[in-house]
């Protein structure tokens, strides 16, 4: 198992002692239970915490902020704290923290708790649940049964002289399991007195896997009798990226990458950019041409593959820490090949060129392609990217560049709406010195960024969202419209975005044409908090998702 993903949270939590002061208050000192779990919180390494109080959390959220110095960013919703949570983990590698009340506050979490299983990001949610005799009451509800069909753990503090070690299970979980692990507290369970005592995490050290040496043999063999091979690399190979350009420069293979892994190797000559439905055509025509497809820590998914077709009458070697051609570390596994692997000659790359004849759009919009391509070199850099989900997905994705994939947040593991402003929230909150840019449709945003938006300004948080605002649900305005159907259905009459930033304490600019982009520059080189462009699209000139 990988952990690496949870980074400086792993390395201080496998070393985590309590000082021989601290053992002596801890076995004589008693407190409630929300500052012993505020406490615990601290001791293992939590310093920020994102949720949205009710009568079960409200202490336990209370002594975090007040007795132990820590960072609460309280949400608009429950559904926008889950995101802030999965976005500050994408960002910083480590645990993200969430707290929320019970019943409704927790069925509000569902969305957010399935995104994080199918990301495989570590996130803890405290929840709290209604008391223990409490039999009919308002928000009563089975929680663990509301949990366990998203994919995500469940903990239960049983007593409470058994939380704390309770807690530090689900820490455990979280963190080595990778994937989201709720944990909950009864509210009557809150005030009561225990004694404190450290709970140490006991986390396994990371382990470097290495790979078969008749396996990397075998896959050398392959690759050596390869006339065209390319190289996949996905989110498993960021930590290898000089080896894999290592292996590339020895194959003399052109490298792609998927998404989550993108712009890896941006300014190599060998850099073919993403594979999949967002690769440019040429990209596409050289993968297509490949006979042997090197993947290294990638997920061949149905995107990335285009429905199964780039594995298609062509070998296909992969690397990988989960079962593959070769099992292994990436880095240790592309050292291996180059010393299995002679010179190679590779064949030339074709860049694609920037699509000529634009579409004019209708009066009052700009084009998409060109107003990000424009944005591209006006945003600051380096900046860390989110992508909410939605029809305008297809340009951005493929027109912002972040340089760096680590700086790149994608909520969109399980294709909603609405989630991008809580991750942008989350991935700010992390408090690096870029900027987050966000980009989201305009029902997006009206979906799940408006709230949140209020709570960047009151956070004071340096985030940049773009709304590419087509008037309505343009992925729904397509498939009416191929159908010769009325897309009334899909328009709406949104207010002025740039004026309701304004209204939540931010800043907004309204893009119409493309000389309103030399507005935009002036105000981002002067902002001094959260501010939103609303870019004006015409909604039949936009790329359709891919299904």
């Amino acid at each position: 198992m990988n952990l690496a993903r949870c980074g400086p949270f792993v390395e201080s939590m496998t070393g985590y002692r309590l000082s021989s002061e601290d053992t002596a208050m801890s076995l004589s000192q008693t407190m409630p239970l929300h500052a012993a779990l505020a406490r615990a919180l601290a001791e293992h390494g939590v310093e920020t915490m994102f949720g949205l109080i009710g009568d079960a959390n409200m202490f336990l959220v209370h002594s975090f902020v007040h007795e132990r110095n820590g960072h609460y960013v309280g949400a608009a919703h429950e559904a926008g704290a889950m995101f802030m949570g999965y976005g500050y983990a994408a960002r910083t590698g480590e645990l993200g923290v969430v707290t929320v009340t019970h019943g409704p506050a927790l069925t509000n979490t569902v969305t957010g708790l399935v995104e994080a299983v199918r990301g495989r990001t570590p996130l803890l949610l405290i929840a709290g649940d209604t008391a223990t005799g409490s039999r009919g009451g308002l928000q009563d509800i089975e929680q663990r049964d509301v949990v366990l069909p998203t994919g995500a753990g469940f903990e239960q503090a049983r007593t409470p002289e058994s939380a704390l070690d309770d807690l530090a299970v689900a820490i455990r979980r979280a963190i080595t399991e990778r994937r989201p692990v709720v944990f909950n507290v009864p509210s009557d369970l809150m005030w009561r007195e225990v004694a404190y005592r450290g709970v140490p995490l006991n986390l396994p050290e990371r382990q470097v896997a290495y790979p078969d040496p008749a396996a990397v043999r075998r896959a050398a063999a392959l690759l050596t009798a390869a006339k065209r091979p390319v190289i996949l690399a996905g989110r498993g190979a960021i930590d290898a990226r000089d080896q894999v350009a290592r292996l590339a420069r020895r194959l003399g293979a052109p490298v792609a990458t998927t998404l989550k892994a993108r712009d890896l190797f941006r300014g190599e000559a060998f850099d073919l950019g993403l594979a999949g439905s967002l690769a440019e055509p040429a990209t596409t025509e050289i993968l297509n041409r490949a006979d042997l497809i090197l993947s290294i820590g990638a997920g061949l998914n149905n995107y990335t593959t285009i429905g199964g077709s780039l594995l298609h009458n062509r070998r296909v070697v992969t690397v990988d820490l989960a079962p593959a051609t070769v099992t292994g570390d990436a880095a240790v596994v592309a050292d291996a090949l180059v010393a299995e692997i002679g010179e190679k000659a590779g064949y030339p790359l074709e860049h694609a060129e920037p699509a000529a004849g634009r579409p004019v759009t209708s009066p009052g919009t700009v084009d998409v392609e060109t107003a990000l391509r424009r944005l591209d070199t006006i945003l600051p850099e380096p900046r860390v990217l989110v992508n909410d989900g939605g029809r305008f997905m297809m340009e951005s994705l493929r027109h912002l560049h972040v340089g760096d994939p680590r700086r790149l947040v994608f909520p969109e593991n399980f294709g909603s709406i609405g989630t991008g402003m809580g991750a942008a929230i989350g991935a700010a909150a992390a408090r690096s010195p870029e900027p987050v840019v966000l980009v989201s449709g305009d029902g997006g945003f009206m979906h799940g960024g408006v709230g949140e938006f209020a709570t960047a300004v009151r956070e004071g948080l340096d985030l940049i969202v773009i709304v590419c605002n087509d008037g309505g649900y343009g992925a729904e305005h397509i498939q009416f419209v191929e159908r010769g159907l009325d897309p009334g259905l899909s328009l709406f009459t949104w207010p002025d975005l740039a004026g309701v930033a304004e209204a939540l304490g931010g800043t907004g600019v309204t893009v119409r044409g493309l000389d309103d982009l030399d507005v935009v520059a002036k105000v981002l080189d002067d902002r001094a908090g959260p501010v939103l462009i609303d870019l004006h699209l015409d909604v039949h000139h936009i790329t359709p998702m891919p299904h």
